[in-house]
This record gives structure tokens, C-alpha cells and sequence, in this order.
């Protein structure tokens, strides 16, 4: 596939550290219950780590048990590329930005009680989180956007 984001391993390597490589450009796992998204609870957006491409709203969101973040569904469905994924001696799903071909985790159909019945196990590290910001109403208040 053809990506709008398109750069060389060595430009990858001058934006990302070490460990966001690993994950987004090499297809690495990081170990669970270590990622600094996994318990945000805020309202807000995920983004992809390496080309800011809007992937998950907060809303879907949901605590799997798993060991990192997990959504029910993404932004729009053409926001990620889904490939199969038969490393490991199984066959999985695995979950790319559409927008860099970025690895972001896998989906498994195993979201029991969510909407979809998906849960994209998502690498923290491969995920950037911006609050859903706060504007001023015209009566002074805070408004949510």
C-alpha cells in the first residue's frame, strides 16, 4: 500500500527513539502494563505516534484486562489498515496507521460486551493522547468542544 506519509528507515530513525522504532517501524510489542496510556481516562483523541493521524476517540475506549490500551473501534474505519498477520506460529490481525503504515498492535473479535465485538490491543508507545480541549462560552463559562 501506498502511504500519504511515505519516509525512509533512516528518517524514521532521526523522529522516533529507540523503542518507538522497535514498535511502529519493526512491528514490536511492548510488555504489558507498562505503556503511559493504559489507564488515561480522559476525554480526548489518540493519535498515531509517528504522523499524528487521528486512529481512536476516548469514547471507545475500554479496560480489557489485557496489559495495554484497548478500543472498540477507530476513528473511521479507513483510519487504520488491517493486514493478516501470521508471525508467531498463529494468525492474528494486525493494525497499521493507514496514514504511514505505522504498526500500532492487532485486533482480536474478542471485545465481549463492547458494541463491535473487536478489541484493538493497541501499543501505548505507538499512540500520542491530546485531551479534548476546553473553550469559553460567550457567558464566560467553560464549554466542552
Amino acid at each position: 500500500m501506498t502511504y500519504k506519509v511515505s519516509k525512509t528507515d533512516e528518517q524514521w530513525r532521526h523522529e522516533l527513539d529507540d523503542e518507538q522504532f522497535s514498535v511502529l517501524r519493526q512491528a514490536a510489542t511492548e510488555r504489558p502494563w507498562t505503556g503511559e496510556l493504559l489507564d488515561e481516562s480522559r476525554a480526548g483523541v489518540y493519535t498515531c505516534a509517528a504522523c499524528g493521524a487521528e486512529l481512536f476517540k476516548s469514547g471507545t475506549k475500554f479496560d480489557s484486562g489485557c496489559g495495554w490500551p484497548s478500543f472498540y473501534e477507530s476513528v473511521r474505519p479507513e483510519a487504520v489498515e488491517l493486514i493478516e498477520d501470521d508471525s508467531l506460529g498463529m494468525v492474528r490481525t494486525e493494525v497499521r496507521c493507514a496514514n504511514c503504515g505505522s504498526h500500532l498492535g492487532h485486533v482480536f473479535p474478542d471485545g465481549f460486551g463492547t458494541p463491535t465485538g473487536d478489541r484493538y490491543c493497541m501499543n501505548s508507545i505507538s499512540l500520542d493522547f491530546t485531551p479534548q480541549a476546553e473553550s469559553v462560552g460567550s457567558d464566560g463559562t467553560d464549554q466542552p468542544l
